[in-house]
């Protein structure tokens, strides 16, 4: 049973040294870990695997502990959907692929998404990207303490993915999901050759650049129990993982 963890979310920012600036600041700590502020202001803080909601939509995604790693248990489904043949821009709108352009799609596997968009054009590892506020799209070495954590690439894809055929095509090789990370295979869309791999693959973006063209990804397979780490053209929709601040 993974323990949980908590994260606390300051959104007043204090300049204190030692124990007697917190007590001049008004600012205290309770037991029950809320935080007031002048005697006005609670703020709970967050606690890894309990359920977060973005506030931009409203979707409430589960959270799960894995090793210090407080992660998404499903893959992000923000945004306007878009046709799979059109380019997601950088607009000031967050877009979205629905595989085969359903949106039921997206409701449960998630969004597909080019890596710029899934960046918000920016190109720093660990950015921001299109996960909720406190969250992040995961770089290449977070992906790695992952994965290592987990045993290994060789062993770490059962260990991530859902069990059983609901989702994941037969024979869904060594899915046990005891990490709790519970990947689905939203397969991926390219607007030159429309959607693929869909119940076979899960293609999870990362926020780390291999050079102007390419960014790193990890993928996993309905028949193979390990993580691919690999790197594709930014053009691909693939799905997003958020990961905690």
């Amino acid at each position: 049973m993974m323990k949980a963890k908590t994260y606390f979310l300051f959104t007043v920012s204090f300049f204190f040294t030692g124990l007697m600036a917190i007590a001049q600041s008004g600012m205290t700590i309770k037991s029950g870990g809320a935080v007031t502020i002048n005697g006005n202001l609670s703020i709970t803080p967050f606690v890894c695997g309990t359920p977060l909601t973005d506030a931009r939509d409203g979707k409430t995604y589960n959270t799960v502990l894995i090793g210090t790693q407080c992660w998404f248990q499903a893959n992000l489904n923000v945004g306007t959907k878009v046709l799979g043949s059109a380019i997601q821009t950088n607009n000031g709108i967050i877009e979205k692929y629905c595989f085969n352009d359903d949106e039921n799609n997206c409701r449960t596997y998630g969004g597909l998404y080019q890596w710029g968009e899934a960046m918000q054009y920016m190109t720093t590892d660990g950015a921001q990207g299109i996960c909720p506020a406190g969250w992040h799209l995961p770089t290449d070495a977070e992906w790695t303490t992952l994965t290592d954590y987990l045993g290994g690439l060789s062993v770490a894809g059962g260990k991530m993915k859902e069990v059983g055929s609901t989702h994941w095509a037969l024979p869904n090789v060594g899915a046990t999901n005891s990490s709790g990370f519970t990947a689905l295979p939203g397969g991926f869309s390219s607007v030159n050759n429309g959607f693929n791999d869909f119940s076979d693959h899960a293609y999870l973006w990362s926020s780390s650049q291999r050079d102007k063209d390419y960014a790193w990804y990890r993928l996993l397979l309905f028949n193979y129990t390990g993580v691919y780490q690999a790197y594709n053209f930014k053009e691909g929709g693939y799905s997003v993982r958020c990961i905690k601040n």
